[in-house]
């Protein structure tokens, strides 16, 4: 974590280091920012292959940035804490101040040692490049590639043979419920062989429902059901706080009378089979589960009428197959690479996430003769006496990251195993820990998405799920790699599950609580100087507030995910952790925040979640003192009302807040010039309207959202007071900026006349029409319009007939209909392009589903063998 440390250490510095502070400090810290940035630059062109060479002189910097900052902090932290009180609290907490002075004196020196110690680091560096003993960091020869290159295809190597069998016993001619489990060592690719099964379209069409849902070596019963039952509700169900009882009746209710296919993943004691496996009818019409797992004793008592298929190890022409498609894809290997491409291959002793993780590395590296040399003679040198063999690759792949990617791996070893995170949150939490190094042409969540498209293209994160707009919408990473950074972050001082905190060595920067705190809170007294090095405490076990108020003691805190924790009211011993960057709560009925949150100066990301009550109860109330805090970039919000800032403050003193990036959901917002120049680089804007019938719509000034020139995603939600039967339609003068993306419309109830205003917007990728959007019976689309449309949702509509030909939507990839009641059917214009690859239906009526037959057989016809045609609760003719 060395160069983790040098870039959070750094950018500390930089926050307090301005030309008009001419402090006694301000030397010392100008020698240290001065040796940090030096250290910083060093390790960005340093090659992998000094990692052995600097192993001791990277513990020493990340032990020494670690303590510098430890020290700059807590100062810092005093002083804002004793700045940002009241009068009264200023002039009591007098002493308090004197002390903070007389502290930072007792730490001066240590701090002057603290930098003799970089000074020394610094000088071994520039020594050993004298002596031409480190070497340069090449550039890639795939920095230009893209992040997809050959991963569909390549997925497929090696597994033809295994998908045959499985669907030769999926296809058995037992009308009974057939259980086919799948069983194999870590990294043979079960769970890679059953999502390839689950996705194919002709298996999905075979049964009337399907559902995924992963077990995991930590088995919580309730989140295995909940997850079963929104798989197979297939909308992303809340199921509230039902009952254990109540999910399994459920889950029974939805399987009876239906044939359905259910993958069951990574099961690791027979005992959570035991547990699931009423809840599956034997309705007699071939339904299928399928079972993964490494235990063989697992595999053989879930198995029901046939025996448990075992995967095999790669062969060495499936091997090589798919090295060369991962590192070259359509390119020729050089023939000198051939045969040491061989020699590395068969160190993977035929285990596929070996070989893929392998490909990532060499994809990334300099494709020479010398280096693949050096990769075969390091990929086994770390020996050691684990489980899993992969653990040694694993560890010499880690060893070859750039700097700068280390501590972005590392961190995923914070979320349960099989954890599926947003790509949004992951960023953000990147951010916040200070992982990412600015660069001025970018933001910082734009840097983080690139560090993140690394991670993937070096097959070390998994994508999960992709946006319709091409972009990663979710990923997790593999058991095995988990296990690695956890066993890594342990050595790097990075991150543990809490109930090893009273065991933990005192520079433990990141914990994770995955634990029930009830009867571990004295444990959880930690020192004072322990205290201090805290920096992100995530929390996934739902726990209860009066819990966790040992947070408090971590006074130099950046992350607290508390997502878990359902709060009545915004807990205010929060605000005196002035280091906070990122806070994310739950909360389930109406909240005001204080106004001291203001003292939060640091805050970045605001996030608060409904939990699984999502209604009118779950609204913020924002203070004025929001409009102090210029260093905001994210405030997320179910419901929130934002208070106007010129109204709200009168005379007090507000701030642009120019770092602002998302912003949503505010209710009610009158979108003024005035506030439009406060908040010039938004992205992102959620927003709700209520009407309650006398408001005149142009008091909101919808027409400004054209002047937010970076606005790329908007959600824009409209309702009718409960006392009112119907709104007015918007205004036509609705106007869009020109660099939407993404746009959600609900309630607008505006004419299918002008649709122009947002046809005509040229980088329009997703549409989402919601509640009668738009109105009307018919709906003639004009040439030329929506160029570049990917994915288009039309939910809840009176539209009854759809006039559509080859010259429109050509780029539309997936069409989903819910709710469309009146339509008669899906325009057959739809055969005729190319680009479609699925059509999506919820609850429309039989002539729909025809049409959409239809097409699917025309599209067939034309060689289009991948798009799907998905119907979920058809309606009936009555």
């Amino acid at each position: 974590m060395a160069y983790a440390s040098l870039l959070s250490l750094n950018q500390t510095l930089d926050q307090i280091l301005h030309p008009h502070d001419q402090t006694e400090q301000q030397p010392i810290l100008k020698s240290l920012y001065e040796q940090v940035s030096f250290l910083l630059s060093f390790l960005d062109v340093s090659s992998p292959q000094n990692t052995n060479k600097l192993r001791g002189l990277e513990g020493r910097i990340r032990d020494a940035a670690y303590e510098a900052e430890d020290i700059i902090e807590s100062s810092m932290s005093n002083q804002i804490v004793s700045e940002s009180g009241s009068h009264e609290d200023r002039t009591e907490s007098h002493m308090t101040s004197n002390q903070i002075v007389s502290e930072w004196y007792q730490k001066f020196e240590r701090l002057q040692k603290i930098i003799q110690e970089i000074h020394s680091i610094s000088d071994e560096v520039v020594k050993m490049r004298e002596r031409n003993e480190l070497q340069v960091l090449q550039p890639s020869n795939s920095s230009s590639k893209s992040l997809s290159t050959n991963k569909g295809k390549s997925v497929m190597v090696g597994l033809a043979h295994n998908l045959m069998e499985i669907k030769k016993l999926l296809a058995s001619p037992h009308s009974k419920l057939v259980v086919v489990s799948i069983l194999g060592r870590g990294g043979i690719g079960k769970t890679t062989l059953a999502k390839i099964i689950y996705n194919d379209s002709l298996i999905a069409n075979h049964f009337d429902v399907r559902a995924w849902v992963t077990v995991s070596q930590e088995y919580r019963e309730q989140e295995v059901l909940k997850g079963l039952l929104n798989s197979l509700r297939g909308l992303n169900h809340e199921s509230g706080e039902e009952t254990i009882e109540k999910l399994a009746e459920n889950v029974f209710k939805i399987l009876k009378d239906k044939r359905y296919l259910i993958i069951i993943d990574d099961v690791w004691e027979i005992e959570p089979w035991n547990r699931v496996k009423s809840l599956f009818p034997d309705n007699n019409n071939r339904s299928r589960i399928i079972l993964t797992t490494l235990q063989s004793r697992v595999a053989e008592l879930a198995c029901r009428l046939c025996d448990p298929y075992h995967m095999r190890s790669l062969a060495d022409q499936d091997g090589w197959e798919l090295m060369r498609e991962r590192v070259f894809g359509e390119e020729r290997c050089p023939p000198q690479l051939n045969e040491i491409g061989m020699r590395i291959l068969r160190q993977c002793e035929g285990l596929p996430l070996s070989v893929v993780l392998i490909s990532g590395l060499l994809y990334k590296s300099e494709r020479t003769v010398s280096y693949w040399h050096y990769v075969l003679s390091n990929i086994r040198s770390e020996i050691t006496d684990r489980d899993y063999g992969i653990l040694d690759s694993v560890s010499f792949i880690y060893s070859q990251l750039p700097h700068h990617l280390r501590a972005c791996f590392l961190y995923m070893g914070v979320f349960p195993e099989d954890y599926e995170i947003r790509r949004s949150k992951l960023t953000k939490l990147w951010v916040a820990n200070r992982f990412i190094k600015p660069d001025r042409s970018k933001s910082l969540e734009e840097v983080a998405e690139e560090y993140l498209k690394d991670l993937v293209d070096r097959n070390l994160i998994l994508v999960r799920e992709w946006s319709y707009s091409g972009e990663i919408k979710t990923c997790s990473i593999h058991d095995i790699l988990r296990d690695f950074c956890l066993m890594k972050a342990e050595e790097e001082k990075f991150n543990l599950d809490v109930e090893y905190l009273p065991e933990v060595h005192d520079n433990l920067r990141q914990v994770s609580i995955l634990t029930d705190l009830k009867n571990q809170i004295p444990r959880l007294a930690l020192t004072h100087d322990r205290d201090l090095r805290i920096r992100s405490v995530t929390i996934f076990f739902h726990n209860s507030p009066n819990d966790i108020h040992f947070i408090t003691n971590f006074r130099l805190l950046r992350v607290l995910d508390a997502l878990t924790i359902r709060f009545e009211e915004f807990p205010v011993e929060l605000v005196e952790l002035v280091n906070l960057r990122y806070i994310a709560l739950t909360y389930w009925m109406k909240h005001r925040f204080p106004a001291s949150i203001a003292k939060l100066c640091n805050l970045e990301t605001l996030i608060i979640n409904p939990g699984k009550f999502r209604s009118i109860f779950n609204t913020s109330f924002l203070p004025p003192e929001i409009w102090k805090m210029s260093r905001l970039r994210h405030l997320l919000f179910v419901r929130s009302y934002l208070p106007y800032p010129t109204d709200a403050l009168k005379e007090e003193t507000f701030v642009p807040l120019e770092n602002l990036q998302t912003l949503g959901n505010v209710i009610n917002f009158r979108w003024t010039k005035e506030v439009l120049d406060m908040m010039p680089n938004l992205k992102k804007l959620v927003i709700s309207y209520e009407h309650d019938g006398r408001t005149e719509w142009s008091s909101y000034f919808f027409d400004n959202f054209v002047h937010l020139h970076q606005l790329e995603v908007l959600k824009c939600f409209f309702f009718a007071k409960c006392y009112i039967k119907y709104q007015d339609p918007l205004p036509v003068n609705f106007a869009f900026p020109q660099k939407l993306k993404r746009l959600t419309l609900s309630g607008c109830r505006i004419a299918w006349e002008n649709m122009s205003i947002i046809g005509s917007l040229p980088k329009l990728e997703v549409l989402k029409l919601k509640d009668h959007a738009f109105e009307g019976a018919v709906w003639e689309p004009i040439e030329g319009e929506f160029s570049l449309l990917k994915f288009l949702l039309l939910e809840v509509t009176d539209l009854e007939h759809w006039n559509v030909d080859e010259t429109h939507f050509q780029s539309l990839e997936r069409l989903n209909l819910r709710y469309c009641y009146n339509l008669v059917e899906i325009p057959s214009g739809f055969g005729e392009h190319f680009t479609l690859q699925a059509i999506e239906l919820y609850e429309c009526s039989p002539s729909v589903v025809a049409s959409a037959k239809s097409i699917e057989e025309e599209q067939r016809d034309f060689g289009n063998d991948k798009f799907q045609v998905v119907v979920k609760y058809e309606m009936s003719d009555v």
